[in-house]
């Protein structure tokens, strides 16, 4: 399978936090969503991948080459939360410095027609657009240079539902070109349930796992069944569970294990949010 980059050892360390080591290779391609709690590293995992921030151990191979390789940066799309263009600025005036950034790279036609498709006036100052419409102009400016890999930090964060649907809309027809990689970086799981071909989840400055999502969906559970039910699980099976007041809430690694050891009992499906919540509650033990 062919990869878009590969990460292999990167450290990032801070007085209080620690990012790494992260070992991980981003296949082409996919919709990958990467999720994980906040102060994780997430931004900055996603940084390094674009060249942002430098890691302070290990080595990223960025295609052929790396992330600070000028021509390799080139063939990036970003979209960073809290990196929004000046307020002064219009879109037309954000075109005419991007242009002179990518240089051949750039296509006027595409980023016009992405302010068409956006509905956005390309004369008016940025401050008067609303968050759904910064977001859009910075998708638009994001793609008008046809980038190999979109990276997209929180972009759908804070949009209303319509918005957000187009967005995804755009990123599932962004995709369909296989040499294409979507990196999306969200705390709204369910967009990520519904668009990503693989999930891959940072806690706590480490990578746990990047797997196939709908296999990750269909493997785990939740099961409520009574605490001395649990010792019939198999080894490894059960991953956290919680005591409340009509029994445990267990999360399992197997639905088809634990359905097994216990068919008179509940496993219902685990979903993304229900993996990061019951995996944080294990590790704050």
């Amino acid at each position: 399978m062919p990869y878009t980059a590969k990460l292999q050892g990167i450290e990032k360390h801070y007085t209080s936090f620690t990012l790494g080591p992260v070992n991980w290779e981003l296949p082409a391609g996919m919709i990958v969503g990467l999720v994980g709690e906040n102060g994780a590293g997430k931004t900055t995992l996603l940084k390094m991948l674009c060249g942002a921030l430098r890691p302070d151990a290990g080595q990223i191979a960025l295609w052929d080459t790396s992330p600070a390789d000028a021509a390799a940066r080139a063939r990036i799309g970003a979209v960073f939360e809290d990196a929004f263009f000046p307020d002064c600025f219009t879109a037309k005036q954000v075109g005419n410095c991007l242009r002179g950034v990518f240089g051949a790279r750039w296509s006027d036609e595409k980023y016009n027609a992405y302010l068409h498709n956006f509905a956005l006036d390309g004369g008016k100052p940025i401050k008067e657009y609303s968050r759904g419409m910064r977001m859009k102009l910075s998708l638009a400016a994001a793609l008008a240079h046809d980038p190999e890999l979109l990276v997209l930090d929180e972009a759908t964060s804070g949009l209303d539902p319509v918005v957000r649907g187009e967005l995804l809309d755009l990123l599932l027809d962004y995709i369909q070109d296989e040499r294409r990689t979507v990196l999306l970086s969200s705390h709204i799981t369910t967009d990520l349930e519904q668009i990503a071909d693989r999930i891959a989840y940072l806690h706590r400055g480490r990578l746990l796992f990047c797997e196939d999502k709908d296999e990750l969906l269909q493997q785990y559970g939740l099961l409520r069944c009574a605490q001395g039910d649990l010792a019939r699980l198999p080894a490894g099976c059960a991953v956290y569970t919680r005591q409340g007041a009509y029994g445990c809430e267990t999360l399992v690694k197997s639905r088809a294990a634990a359905c097994a050891a216990l068919p008179d009992a509940v496993c219902d499906p685990a979903g993304i949010d229900d993996i990061m919540r019951f995996t944080s509650g294990r590790d704050d033990q």
